[in-house]
């Protein structure tokens, strides 16, 4: 079978990361799954194959990803056999499935916030919409991280439950060893001794406006320190690092007082389960995949009230919690595995594969 494996070039987000741990997953099943990969992109495009876990082989061409997408919005050329020879499966990871003529076709869809806010969409993703539709619809199988998301892609998209897969994401092992920053960590991020911690990418439905009148409002609170992709740098109280390798970020998480995702829409949320293994509170706003997600282990706030963010994330400063809480805590992010993720993934493509049978 085949994955699209352009999310694992350059640097990792959410999507980046749920691609390379579902390879290593399939790549360590041995015989059961022969996975191969696929990159559409012309730049860049020969790193693939130094990304890959070890036995997952880089099949295809340079290509413009750009250019097949104006292609696919058209009608079903070209099919990724000719893109990257014969497969059972196509596994699209990041929302776009291209046609196939004989493989059955899998498609990640993550969430679907774009469909209510269009215009938080880059000029280059101006289609994104229409192309993820024509690829649900193409799809034999669905696969979202949370039912919350396949509720939304049933009722926004007309696709039958029978056809969705919910694939949950997992917490790596080593968020459960995970230790606040060390002191030369400490010095290079300029990281204070106590600090909030945001993670993820910006755009407007993360909510970082909001986080920031919270705080600004809320001086009690210790620094709040902004982690991912974009410009590093200080203006005053706020702290932006930058892009983190995994071994810092798991430090940086490990040291936060708490960890707050104020997303107007999410569709997993996986800091919060990243948080929870590391024993640190998380404050987060009230949409259904976060619910979801935490279990019952996180403080909900609704979506853009800046005042009741603001008071929940001085609650848990101020707040000790209990060590059965705590034990909870763990526990709860200890059922979500890669391990898991993979085997669902795993039904998925025999669902896909025997339905061109």
């Amino acid at each position: 079978m085949l994955i699209d494996g352009t999310p694992l070039l350059g640097h990792r987000t959410g999507i980046g990361r749920y691609t390379s741990a579902l390879a290593e997953e399939l790549a360590s099943m041995g015989d059961a799954v022969d996975v191969r990969a696929v990159a559409f992109t012309l730049r860049g495009w020969r790193a693939l194959r130094t990304v890959l876990p070890h036995d997952v082989t880089a099949r295809g061409l340079p290509v413009s990803a750009r250019l097949l997408r104006q292609f696919w919005l058209r009608g079903p050329f070209p099919p990724v056999e000719l893109l990257a020879g014969p497969t059972d499966v196509m596994h699209a990871t990041n929302f776009v499935l291209p046609p196939a003529i004989r493989a059955g076709g899998v498609v990640t869809i993550h969430d679907l916030a774009f469909l209510d806010a269009p215009g938080d969409l880059p000029p280059s993703d101006r289609r994104l919409p229409e192309l993820v539709r024509k690829s649900a619809v193409r799809a034999d199988i669905v696969c979202t991280p949370t039912q919350a998301v396949a509720n939304v892609v049933t009722e926004r998209y007309e696709v039958d439950p029978e056809k969705i897969v919910v694939t949950p994401l997992g917490v790596d092992p080593a968020w459960f060893a995970a230790r606040p920053p060390g002191d030369d960590l400490r010095a290079r991020l300029g990281l204070p001794a106590e600090y909030v911690l945001f993670v993820g990418a910006g755009g407007p439905r993360k909510g970082l406006a909001t986080l920031v009148d919270a705080h600004a409002t809320h001086p009690v609170l210790p620094p709040l320190v902004l982690a991912g992709p974009g410009h590093a740098g200080k203006d005053g109280r706020v702290l932006r690092t930058g892009y983190l390798k995994d071994v810092d970020l798991r430090s940086v998480v490990a040291g936060a007082t708490a960890l707050v995702l104020p997303s107007r829409d999410e569709g997993f949320g996986l800091p919060v389960l990243e948080a929870l293994a590391c024993n640190v509170p998380v404050v987060c706003t009230d949409v259904p995949a976060l619910r979801e997600v935490a279990g019952g282990h996180a403080v909900h706030v609704p979506v853009g009230d800046a005042e009741a963010l603001g008071q929940a994330l001085v609650d848990a400063v101020e707040t000790p919690p209990e060590p059965a809480e705590q034990a909870a805590r763990r526990a709860h992010a200890a059922e979500f595995t890669w391990r898991k993720t993979a085997q669902k993934t795993v039904e998925a493509y025999r669902l896909a594969a025997s339905a061109r049978r």
